[in-house]
């Protein structure tokens, strides 16, 4: 079904058709017509699937049915002020045609040219919870006009303890209102919010919470912590990577590693959250733009960030929460297409590989890099049994670095 069939305003379908969105993905599809209906909606996708656009298009739609209207009449709360810039985009990508105005309000950055923002005719609000609720505290603005609310990523702000944050938000909004949760995870942390933040929502899952995105090759090489560093290297020479985001567990981590790749003539950008918030942006304008082929980050990056065309994700350090893992490589293989993920794997990581196979059903496959000088023999087999029937995740079953990328 295309977009024109959905009763979009013509000015939303103008800038639809800019953007080049030719069909709604499956959230969109079933989100959209649900949502203009000002039906409280409990959404689960896969991260890359398009939900952002999802409460995106009918908020503006309803908006559009009454532009004069003056006030902060939606509000998007989201985790992270990666998450919260993206969002923005996408606001102004599908209401340029329109007089709408959207709004940041995040932490790292000043109050006032938030505070004149928003008292110069804003209706749309998207914020990350603290700074909001700092906002609210002080009197700057109200949200009594507040007509959609929407709780993005709601699995990561539980996560990250927003849940006070949230709580006293939510009073400060009309009960009357429109509201809206998407999350990757509907578990039980997730359930509990819903239950107080929505009123019989209709609930929308696409696919399983635990799966990863159909597009992903994933591999893992089995390397020693003390050569992690000479193995990534030594990928990054030889493969053709385009565009490359690497996770670390810290932020320590991080800038060890981003010194040295660039002590090897690399174009590295960090990111992680001991960073000012000018630095973070510069860094992601900078990887949106081919500036610099390589980011490496901490999980900060694994739902904040947006950038088509990732071409390979790489765990340099283990996610120790399966779910993690699941947003990481979510990063490639966006709006449906196709990329790599590549885990680096200790002997002492091995418990986690293990808990991240279980959590999503795959038994990954293992592979070696010809000619690097390993200090002991990698384990190119599972240490677990593959069960009856268990998929193999992935374009390829490698046992070596040619089997994988010489095809």
């Amino acid at each position: 079904m295309p977009f024109s069939k959905l009763g979009l305003h013509a000015d939303l379908l103008r800038a639809i058709k800019t953007l080049g969105w030719a069909t709604p993905t499956p959230i969109q599809l079933q989100a959209i017509p649900v949502a203009m209906k000002k039906i409280d909606v409990l959404g689960c996708a896969q991260t890359g699937s398009g939900k952002t656009a999802a409460f995106v298009l009918p908020i503006l739609n309803k908006l559009l049915e009454r532009p004069s209207q003056y006030g902060l009449r939606a509000v998007v709360i989201v985790p992270t002020r990666e998450l919260a810039y993206q969002v923005e985009s996408v606001f102004r990508d599908c209401g340029k045609f329109t007089q709408l105005k959207v709004v940041v309000v995040i932490g790292g950055v000043g109050y006032y040219g938030q505070r004149k923002a928003i008292s110069q005719g804003a209706q749309i609000l998207v914020a990350t919870p603290g700074r909001l609720l700092d906002h609210l505290k002080q009197g700057t603005f109200r949200l009594d006009k507040v007509e959609h609310l929407v709780l993005d990523e709601a699995d990561r702000m539980l996560d990250m303890g927003f849940l006070p944050d949230i709580r006293s938000i939510l009073q400060r909004v009309p009960r009357e209102r429109q509201t809206m949760l998407f999350s990757a995870t509907l578990d039980p942390k997730v359930e509990q919010i819903a239950a107080f933040a929505l009123r019989s929502p209709q609930r929308i899952e696409i696919s399983s919470p635990k799966s990863t995105a159909e597009g992903i090759s994933q591999i893992v090489y089995p390397v020693g912590q003390p050569q992690k560093t000479d193995f990534l290297i030594a990928i990054l020479k030889a493969i053709q990577m385009r565009s490359v985001l690497v996770f670390c567990r810290t932020r320590h981590g991080v800038d060890r590693l981003v010194n040295r790749l660039a002590q090897m003539g690399f174009a590295v950008g960090v990111l992680h959250a001991a960073r000012t918030q000018n630095q973070r942006t510069a860094a992601m304008d900078s990887f949106r733009k081919g500036k610099t082929q390589i980011l490496v980050a901490t999980d900060i990056a694994a739902r904040g960030i947006d950038v088509r065309n990732i071409s390979h994700v790489i765990n340099y350090d283990v996610p120790r929460h399966p779910e993690d893992y699941v947003h990481r490589v979510g990063r490639t293989a966006r709006a449906y297409s196709v990329g790599d993920a590549i885990t680096l794997v200790d002997p002492m990581e091995q418990v986690f590989v293990a808990a991240i196979e279980r959590f999503v059903g795959v038994v990954f496959p293992r592979a070696m890099l010809p000619d690097f000088p390993y200090a002991y023999p990698p384990q190119l087999e599972s240490p677990k049994t593959r069960p009856v029937g268990q998929r193999r995740r992935g374009r390829h079953f490698a046992r070596s670095y040619k089997d994988l990328f010489h095809r």
